[in-house]
């Protein structure tokens, strides 16, 4: 039988799964991840990446290295909300902090939330969009398992938070099944499961499935014969804009 994908060894709560071709990516997921319903995926354009919240990278950028990183996220979010004033259907209280940065996220805030989704087909779009290539090669889909039990021990400031937004403003959230996680200022999702999970070799916490780019254009053709489109992850004219450059760019996509 033709071997469809590589899986590493579970090193720290984390592995990799490498698949031949994007086509395996569905045999992946009802073979190997259908009866596990607690995880949570992200695509990802390059494999390289790490799992970092646009706001760190901002950080990062500014060559801010704070033993306090909070105060200057505090900083950012309180000129986002004055910035938003008239601008949003609902004027959220200025400490329910978690709405705000949903709001923000999905309108070009650098925030600390990281964007995954309930579907693993969503976050295969996500990983292929961007028609920039991968210096590696290859793009990825993340897993993300349930850190409840390990959160248990930690102190608030130091747990993986997920968030799930209630918000009226954004309907890309429904539509792209999506919800957040917040780890603490300053590490990367991936390191945060590495180093709280150190030793665990029998658990896949992480996972990091890189997949192929050169099939990029099949990909989405299939993906859109699916219903998993800019038109239906977008619910706006945002989407419609996308969903037409993207049927200009491939070749039989619309």
């Amino acid at each position: 039988m033709m071997e469809k994908w590589k899986e590493s060894a579970i090193k720290n709560g984390f592995a990799t799964v490498r698949l031949k071709s994007w086509k395996y990516f569905h045999d992946y997921i009802v073979d190997e991840m259908l009866d596990y319903e607690t995880y949570i995926w992200r695509g990802q354009r390059e494999s390289k990446y790490d799992l970092a919240s646009s706001f760190d990278r901002l950080l990062r950028s500014r060559g801010i290295n704070v033993a306090n990183p909070d105060r200057y996220a505090r900083e950012h979010l309180n000129r986002f909300i004055l910035s938003a004033r008239g601008r949003v259907s609902t004027l959220y209280d200025k400490d329910d902090q978690e709405k705000w940065w949903a709001i923000g996220q999905h309108n070009g805030l650098a925030t600390p939330l990281l964007d995954w989704t309930k579907s693993p087909f969503v976050a295969l779009y996500f990983a292929f969009e961007n028609d920039v290539a991968p210096e590696s090669r290859f793009r990825s889909v993340w897993a993300l398992s349930s850190t409840s039990e390990i959160n248990k021990n930690l102190e608030e400031a130091k747990k993986l938070n997920r968030v799930h937004p209630v918000v009226n403003d954004n309907n890309r959230l429904t539509a792209q099944s999506a919800l957040f996680t917040k780890p603490p200022l300053g590490v990367t999702v991936d390191e945060w499961v590495k180093n709280n999970y150190h030793g665990e070799s029998g658990q896949m916490v992480l996972i990091k499935i890189d997949i192929p780019d050169k099939e990029r254009d099949e990909c989405l053709r299939t993906l859109n014969r699916m219903n998993i489109n800019s038109l239906t992850l977008f619910p706006d004219l945002y989407g419609s804009c996308k969903h037409c450059n993207i049927s200009f760019k491939i070749n039989k996509y619309w």
